[in-house]
């Protein structure tokens, strides 16, 4: 707390004071630690939940960095002081500059959009939010189960954002419902977009087009944002005995631990790397563990068998060896030549990634987009080619964290808002 440099803050995406917040904690003001929190993030009790701290600003702890001792434990800290204030009943809500009469709109309501939203509206800013969905939250909603993130736990943060005067629009797609066009001509005079990264991927192997196999994005999406696993609901999932989920990061194991809870006798990551390079978090990896969720790992999968139905009741597997690390530091997988064996399954769940919502990117005329589909953006401003629009998390930078992309958003913010004071100068 008393850190002669506290590199911690180095480590965080969205800039919180996290000495000044853990000595109010220390000294008995939960009150104050969370005001705090709150200065510059608009999420805290969820970043207390699901951000990579261990990666980010445990990672850059001076216990850790100069004394070679464990970390704070910012995470549960932040997690603690949000809950507390929470359930305390004395929310407090964030000073708001006098409204300058200046529209703009965040496009998508996830952690990126939101973040922006909050210090946009802190500066002034008449702020829309439009949202695709029927619910508020984007990735935090639909992606995140309940039992890592409660859907209250995000209806507090954005109740607190409205509060500060933020509006939000669902069931709303800008590019069908209204155009850019049409929004500036309602005088909406910037744009930041956060429309993610919702496009599903798959591996492209044989039988993959039979019924039981689906991606994680949809399976998440029912039982999250339509409460498939509600039997009071009539929103359609399969729920499998054995189940196998291909991928090794977070949502492989949001994707896996959820199969279990809907009844899985059998729950397995199938993963192409060793147990070293998965990209999940190790606490993540920890809690299936002790859910009794089985990992396969060295393994890919590469043909779906089914039944004359055409269901799928089998995978077949090959085991992976290591080569050599690849740009991203981890260890390539090289094929086993000869290794093949069948594993009986009737769901499997692909979470080997997404790629950004196309969209946004074929809608704006002269909008640079890269290969990969994400739109170009100056990294020091996350301006676009286009002046007046702004982007950030997935549709940036094709699958992010969430903390990453709220970091995305608060820089979006301090740019447009230079942007926008010099054209109106």
């Amino acid at each position: 707390m008393d850190c002669p440099t506290p590199t911690c803050m180095e480590g965080c995406p969205v800039s919180i004071n996290i000495p000044k917040f853990v000595k109010y904690i220390d000294a008995g003001d939960y009150l104050g630690a969370a005001k705090t929190l709150k200065e510059t993030s608009a999420l805290p009790a969820v970043c207390g939940r699901v951000c990579p701290q261990e990666k980010q600003c445990e990672a850059n702890c001076f216990y850790t960095q100069k004394l070679k001792k464990d970390a704070v434990a910012i995470g549960y800290l932040e997690r603690f002081a949000a809950d507390y204030e929470r359930e305390s009943g004395l929310m407090s809500v964030p000073e708001v500059a006098p409204a300058n009469g200046i529209k703009i709109a965040a496009i998508g309501s996830g952690p990126s959009s939101l973040s922006f939203a909050g210090d946009m509206i802190k500066r002034g800013y008449d702020v829309t939010v439009f949202e695709a969905l029927h619910e508020i939250g984007g990735v935090l909603k639909y992606g995140i189960p309940e039992f890592r993130l409660p859907n209250k736990i995000v209806d507090v943060e954005l109740e607190n954002l409205q509060k500060m005067g933020v509006k939000f629009v669902k069931n709303f797609i800008v590019g069908k419902t209204s155009s850019f066009e049409d929004l500036k001509a309602e005088g909406f005079e910037a744009f930041f977009v956060a429309s993610g990264a919702g496009l599903p991927r798959f591996m492209n192997i044989p039988g993959e087009n039979y019924n039981g196999i689906l991606s994680s994005n949809e399976y998440l999406t029912r039982v999250n944002l339509m409460n498939a696993a509600n039997d009071e609901f009539d929103t359609p999932v399969i729920k499998g005995k054995n189940v196998a989920v291909i991928g090794g990061g977070n949502t492989a194991m949001d994707s896996v631990r959820t199969a279990k809870r809907l009844g899985a006798e059998r729950a397995m990551i199938i993963y192409r790397r060793s147990r070293a390079e998965m990209p999940a978090r190790v606490e993540e990896v920890h809690h299936a563990e002790e859910e009794g969720i089985e990992f396969i790992n060295l393994a890919n999968p590469v043909e779906y068998f089914a039944d004359e139905k055409g269901k799928v009741n089998a995978v077949r597997i090959q085991r992976m060896g290591l080569g050599e690390p690849d740009a991203s530091g981890r260890r390539s997988p090289v094929v086993i030549e000869g290794s093949e064996y069948d594993i009986p399954v009737d769901l499997v769940v692909v979470a080997v990634g997404v790629s950004p919502n196309p969209l946004i990117p074929s809608e704006v005329k002269d909008l640079k987009v890269s290969r990969w589909g994400t739109i170009e953006v100056n990294e020091d401003t996350m301006q676009s080619s286009i002046p007046e629009l702004f982007a950030g998390g997935d549709i940036v930078r094709g699958g992010a964290t969430v903390i990453l992309a709220m970091g995305d958003g608060r820089k979006a913010a301090a740019n447009m808002d230079e942007y926008l004071k010099s054209k109106h100068s």
